[in-house]
């Protein structure tokens, strides 16, 4: 009988040391929590959900443009809820702008992607394509917008970045919505931990290294207004594709500063 009772605490203490594991993993806040098996599930479900949307215009002069285009970039989120488009045959959600006319040309249209999920194996961005259009709804322009990613000291400034140049004195209109292309491309991302602010590392949880190549979705949140000296500086730092590789630091310094008793120093004179 004695020796059975170490034996039952054993198990006792075994049983509740699983059921504290299993209690702290339930406790544990779910944006620290790892992802899902299956990372692309919120991806499929926007997708699908936007495809059974019923769309609301399949030409220029369908939109409504009643509202300006913000004096610095907004947000706006596109999802459930927010009206459809069906342009060449690819639905997606938009924004509709009429564009200031005593601006003084050109002038710049500031864009900024955020990551829609909180995990960056699992996230997805809104990539925007522009249209401007004269004051017929004739496009003057298309352009896919090309993002690149900035991780800022503060949420405004992180996030994928992008721009358009507005030149023509024509343009009236701006529309933004995401081609086919768009919907089907990836944006290059790499992680810097270290420049996070405290919310953003809240709000997003990151590798401790690391690059990847975000594909991008249907919805998220997208900012959109004229350029202003915050974003204006984030897109001038921000990356748009992997780094080449060079030869290392010490070759490039000897490249840039030869060494005295280096090769490329000597003259063919022997020193005094």
């Amino acid at each position: 009988m004695s020796l059975r009772l170490p034996a039952i605490a054993a198990v006792l203490a075994f049983a509740a040391l699983l059921g504290g594991c299993h209690n702290a993993k339930a406790l544990l806040p779910p944006n620290l929590r790892p992802p899902s098996e299956n990372t692309g599930d919120a991806l499929k479900l926007a997708q699908l959900q936007l495809m059974q949307a019923t769309p609301c215009c399949s030409s220029f002069a369908d939109f409504s443009y009643r509202s300006m285009l913000p004096w610095q970039p907004q947000k706006f989120v596109l999802g459930s809820g927010s009206m459809v488009a069906n342009l060449n045959g690819t639905q997606s959600y938009f924004l509709a702008f009429r564009l200031p006319v005593d601006v003084k040309l050109p002038y710049k249209v500031a864009l900024k992607s955020e990551l829609n999920g909180r995990w960056l194996h699992a996230s997805y961005l809104f990539a925007p394509t522009v249209v401007l259009l004269d004051e017929g709804f004739q496009p003057i322009r298309s352009e896919d917008i090309g993002l690149c990613e900035h991780m800022g000291w503060s949420d405004e400034t992180s996030g994928a970045f992008g721009s358009l140049e507005v030149d023509s004195k024509q343009a009236r209109y701006l529309l933004v919505y995401s081609s086919a292309e768009q919907q089907s491309g990836k944006t290059y991302w790499e992680q810097s931990p270290a420049s996070f602010s405290s919310s953003t590392a809240a709000s997003l949880q990151m590798n401790s290294a690391g690059s990847f190549s975000i594909p991008h979705g249907p919805d998220g949140a997208l900012w959109v207004g004229m350029m202003n000296k915050t974003y204006e500086k984030a897109l001038a730092n921000a990356i748009c594709k992997k780094a080449t590789k060079g030869d290392g630091v010490l070759n490039t310094l000897r490249t840039a500063l030869p060494l005295p008793w280096s090769n490329d120093s000597k003259t063919g004179h022997s020193p005094p």
